[in-house]
């Protein structure tokens, strides 16, 4: 059964009457009251033509929900931002945002836990026929960067620029900021030089001969940020997992399940396609090896000291106004295999 909501935003604020606007319903999995061994729902929120719904769409067609006895009912949001709107508003309860946001959400008095959902990250990406070779000919030159000043690659990025040339890339290049589809068109079109762009536009501009200048999880390497952290993640309440402590389990699992069918069948590939929307079949591969590279591995200690460290790298080079000011690193955020 396909049961889906969409959730209209505007401003960060949830529209019509009550807490959202829903227009028609979906669901992956057995309906309520029908699942195998009487399992529930969880409501998920996702784009509709985001990578989370590849996922999700995988799970369906192989009835991974439907074998766990669970109900998966996707919320379609119109933007990232709109995802942590549901969750705090309760429409959804599961989203995927990145930690950062989610350990500020916990100073704030919102007990969110953490799982990861992809180790994909972004990269700076520059045309096939560019002079500039190695990141410190980035000086002078035209540089977009996705996302806004206070994106996390962003910060990282110039975390790395002051380690490797003693100097603020923000100060060195010309930094500009907007959204990714923007961007990727204006470098497309020779108005940037180069572009600091999220994973999935990165892996579009390399199907199309783009070179990767240097890649995001070079940048946290060198850093030694290790092993490198998921930054995006499954996010949800506490109270959740606590109401559905087995409906959550059932999730991860399905998810789990899903991605080892996406890292190993073409198959699957080809039939999600149609929601990956690439315009050649180099764009596609480019996709698939990305998304497959960004299959995480299990959530563990190693990783939990990891996060810590690069959340006072964030804040070293001004990530305050990202995470706020005293935002206690809390370990209790990270939901661990097994646990």
């Amino acid at each position: 059964m396909i049961d889906r909501r969409r959730l209209l935003l505007a401003g960060g604020t949830v529209l019509a009457g009550g807490a959202a606007a829903l227009a028609g319903v979906a669901g992956i999995g057995l309906p309520a009251g029908n699942s195998a061994g009487g399992g529930g729902a969880l409501r998920v929120a996702s784009l509709k033509f985001g990578s989370l719904n590849w996922l999700l769409e995988t799970i369906r067609a192989e009835g991974l929900a439907d074998k766990a006895g669970l109900q998966i009912i996707v919320v379609e949001v119109a933007t990232n931002q709109a995802g942590p709107v549901a969750l705090l508003s309760g429409e959804a309860e599961i989203i995927v945002s990145d930690w950062p946001w989610a350990l500020r959400q916990r100073a704030l008095g919102e007990h969110v836990r953490f799982a990861p959902y992809s180790s994909a990250l972004g990269a700076v990406m520059v045309a096939p026929d560019s002079p500039i070779k190695t990141f410190a000919d980035l000086k002078g030159k035209r540089l977009g960067v996705a996302g806004g000043a206070i994106d996390k690659s962003w910060l990282l990025l110039r975390a790395y620029s002051r380690r490797v040339l003693g100097a603020d890339i923000a100060t060195l290049a010309e930094p500009s900021y907007g959204a990714a589809p923007l961007l990727t068109a204006e470098a497309q079109a020779g108005r940037l030089d180069a572009v600091l762009n999220f994973w999935t536009y990165a892996a579009r501009m390399q199907g199309e001969n783009y070179r990767t200048l240097i890649g995001m999880d070079e940048v946290l390497e060198a850093l030694d940020i290790k092993p490198v952290p998921s930054l995006v993640g499954f996010i949800w309440r506490e109270s959740v997992e606590a109401k559905k402590p087995a409906e959550l389990a059932a999730f991860l699992s399905v998810v789990e399940q899903g991605n080892a069918i996406l890292a190993k069948s073409d198959a699957a590939w080809d039939r999600i396609r149609h929601l990956v929307r690439p315009e050649t079949d180099a764009e596609f591969a480019a996709i698939k090896a990305y998304y497959r590279a960004g299959i995480p591995k299990p959530w563990t200690d190693a990783e939990t000291r990891a996060a810590e460290k690069l959340t006072q790298v964030l804040v070293d080079v001004g990530g305050a106004q990202l995470l706020g000011k005293d935002t206690p690193f809390d370990p209790k955020l990270f939901h661990a295999a097994g646990s």
